[in-house]
């Protein structure tokens, strides 16, 4: 299996090359040279295996250039119940990523049963054990830069925290994130761990990422690596629990699902179009966002308007306040029929700040091929389901599922099983829940009082220079 470029003018990659780097050289995103296609005899195989030897699977068919002994290995080394210990709502940890039946034909997915309590480990514990196994391979190190809204940052420097050959340099936008998200990351102690809180919004953050990794030199020099959803890794990583989550909801491989996904970054629910490509039976893919609303406006429209930071709104679903969604370029390149001239042509606007409509081509008149619906929620919508979804079905969520659900059940067709792919756990977002709820979110015993630990971080300007100089003096 060899990579691509969505903007077509790099060398086609091995996965291993890719997984250390982020961009391609030419600014675009990686992706597969075509998506492997699987056979309904592999689904009727796939349906009785463990979550692990079923990500192996998958997996084993975008990375090639890893024995399959040693593959095999690394995915049973991070998907195990130890790893993925949190679970609740009567969840059976063996699964992994368990479903919580809501009523019948509806359910939430269990994805944040990991470290950090967020969807993000899934793929992150994996990527950690993938980077230390090809950076002892080539005898290399790497220097990870990365951006998080929320949780991509603090489930990065968990799974990279005492991994030999790697540095981690996570930017988040200063106070914007909660208590408790902040404090996961900037009490870990860890040598190789670095948090700069940056004075802006995410989208500042992430376009220093960019802005670094699009310097060819800066990035060979120190050896800058990328964890954000940009990785490909990431999205393959996450492609896994689409089919678990298929194989939970129904009897057959006769049986259609639907997914709703809330969706920043586009990264999770990239996965889903993936699988979906593959030939996994999704009827349809929901995708939910905030009050930031530029990818419904797109599926709703055509039109790609990313907002500046002014236009960028603070919510209490933080991890989805981005108003330039990164992962996005890839279904774009699939939608334009693969061809990355357009693409070029098309993010030659969006790395201007500009919009581009594709209502009137023909591009836009094959959107409905690739099962999206979308809509949006508010704060008001998300206390609303907050406490619906406690007081009908007494299960608690966090505000980002939240929306993922109220945009759920706008959009549910008949006979076909509905699942809310979870974000977070509620105990992440203990200010929300109080306000919908009037109680506390129970978390884990293990990470009580985790707001009170001596935390290390570094608050900086959103300034490129600075930041790189930062960098420097510490690699």
């Amino acid at each position: 299996m060899r990579y691509i470029s969505t903007r077509g003018n790099a060398a086609p990659q091995t996965f291993c090359d890719i997984l250390l780097g982020g961009l391609a050289p030419d600014g675009g995103l990686y992706l597969p040279e075509s998506y492997p296609q699987i056979s309904r005899g592999e689904l009727d195989t796939w349906r009785q295996l463990s979550y692990a030897d079923l990500a192996y699977e998958i997996l084993s068919k975008f990375i090639t250039d890893i024995p399959a002994a040693d593959l095999k290995a690394l995915v049973a080394k991070t998907y195990t119940a130890d790893v993925y210990r949190y679970t609740r709502n009567g969840g059976d940890a063996a699964q992994i990523t368990p479903l919580t039946k809501l009523e019948d034909g509806l359910y939430t997915q269990e994805l944040s049963n990991g470290p950090t309590l967020a969807f993000k480990d899934m793929a992150m514990q994996l990527l950690g054990n993938l980077f230390e196994y090809v950076l002892d391979k080539r005898g290399q190190a790497i220097n990870i830069l990365g951006a998080t809204s929320g949780d991509t940052g603090s489930a990065a420097e968990y799974a990279m925290r005492g991994k030999h050959n790697v540095k981690v340099f996570m930017l988040s936008p200063d106070g914007k994130m909660s208590a408790f998200q902040r404090a996961q990351m900037y009490s870990l102690q860890d040598p190789n761990i670095f948090n700069i809180a940056v004075t802006g919004l995410f989208d500042d953050a992430q376009d220093i990422v960019k802005a670094v990794s699009n310097d060819a030199e800066f990035k060979a020099r120190y050896k800058i690596g990328a964890v954000n959803s940009i990785n490909w890794a990431r999205v393959a990583a996450q492609i896994v629990y689409y089919f678990q989550g298929y194989f939970l909801a129904t009897k057959s491989n006769d049986e259609q699902v639907a997914f709703a996904v809330p969706s920043g970054n586009f990264g999770n629910i990239c996965a889903g179009h993936i699988a979906r490509q593959m030939g996994l039976p999704i009827a349809r893919l929901v995708l939910a966002t905030n009050e930031n609303d530029v990818l419904d406006e797109f599926f709703k429209t055509g039109i790609y308007r990313p907002r500046s930071a002014a236009e960028t709104s603070i919510t209490s679903s933080p991890s989805m306040d981005i108003s330039k969604a990164s992962n996005f370029e890839r279904f774009v390149f699939d939608l334009v029929g693969r061809d990355p001239a357009v693409v070029r042509e098309l993010w030659a606007k969006v790395d201007k700040g500009q919009a581009f409509d594709l209502s009137a081509t023909v591009h836009w008149q094959k959107i409905g091929n690739f099962g999206f619906v979308s809509g949006k929620s508010s704060h008001v919508d998300r206390i609303n389901t907050i406490r619906f979804a406690q007081g009908r079905y007494n299960v608690m969520l966090d505000t980002h599922t939240a929306d993922g659900l109220k945009v759920a059940l706008e959009h549910r067709l008949p006979n076909v099983p509905m699942i809310v792919l979870e974000t977070a756990q509620p105990a992440k977002f203990e200010e929300t829940i109080r306000e919908a709820l009037g109680t506390e979110p129970v978390r884990p015993a293990d990470l009580a009082g985790i707001e009170k630990l001596e935390q290390r971080v570094v608050v900086m300007a959103p300034d490129v220079a600075a930041i790189k100089q930062f960098l420097v003096e510490r690699v």
